[in-house]
């Protein structure tokens, strides 16, 4: 990971295209402000209702309450965006020394973000295995199909665990030597995890559980007003996005490949330890 990291952010920086009207010049700054704030909005959106609807099943007594380290991984990825938010607004306001100052903070709340992030995934399986046991027969074949989708997210979750953190080495470590790659690459590191989002937003078209093309489609979708302004200004495509995208696609590739697969479910199985 390093290595990848240090190749591209040793690069001489190849500066971008800052000619134009102040108009332009405004969509500059706040285009990275607009993005991490809908990266915000996609999340709310999707995990508001989502959440309502499970408090109201734990109140209910259909299903137990969450575990410690949801709560601890929410609270840690809601103080990321936040933190995304505020790193594109400083830039865009111009305080950069306190944008650097606030900046440790992700050296922070990335790792930690992904160690309980690591945690929660078999807390979850092994809630719903455990459950599945104690289960009336009536009852263990809904289980057993949320189980089989578990499975599943698990490919999602396994990309966003080792992508995440990867994008965003490349994106610390370009920090003070490559400002374009740094900014591009903190932004997409957070996008690898919106697949989380829409897959709850239930009333937008979804391939979810059959596929996982569409919240690979809306990440896309999520990122491409950065992208196509960037094109349209640099008049090139920036080498953040041909990182992202030559890293993301093996991992796309297997992910899909693997999907549903019954490989793979029993592979699963095996890495839970049930």
């Amino acid at each position: 990971m390093a290595t990848i990291a240090g190749m591209f952010a040793e690069r001489p920086r190849r500066p971008d295209v800052l000619s134009g009207t102040p108009r332009a010049h405004a969509v500059d700054r706040w285009i990275y402000v607009f993005t991490a704030a809908s990266f915000i909005v996609f999340t709310l959106t999707g995990f508001i209702p989502d959440s309502l609807m499970k408090i109201a099943a734990v109140q209910s007594g259909e299903r137990p309450p969450f575990p410690l380290v949801l709560h601890m991984h929410a609270v840690l990825m809601g103080s990321y965006l936040l933190l995304l938010l505020a790193q594109t607004w400083l830039m865009a306001t111009g305080r950069c020394e306190r944008h650097m100052r606030l900046g440790r903070l992700a050296m922070v709340l990335a790792p930690t973000l992904v160690v309980v992030g690591l945690i929660l995934v078999p807390t979850i399986y092994y809630q719903t295995w455990n459950a599945l046991q104690a289960a009336p027969p009536e009852a263990r074949e809904k289980l057993r199909q949320v189980l089989l989708v578990r499975d599943d997210i698990m490919l999602l979750q396994l990309r966003i665990g080792f992508l995440f953190p990867l994008f965003t080495l490349i994106g610390l470590r370009a920090r003070g030597r490559n400002a374009g790659l740094h900014k591009r690459m903190m932004i997409l590191a957070v996008a690898m995890a919106l697949p989380a989002a829409f897959d709850r937003i239930t009333w937008i078209p979804s391939t979810m559980p059959i596929s996982p093309l569409s919240p690979d489609l809306y990440t896309l979708l999520a990122v491409s007003p950065m992208f196509f302004w960037d094109v349209i200004r640099n008049r090139r495509i920036h080498e953040a996005y041909w990182i992202w995208l030559a890293v993301n696609l093996p991992f796309a590739f297997a992910v899909h490949g693997l999907w549903d697969t019954p490989w793979w479910h029993a592979a699963a199985r095996q890495l839970m330890g049930v």
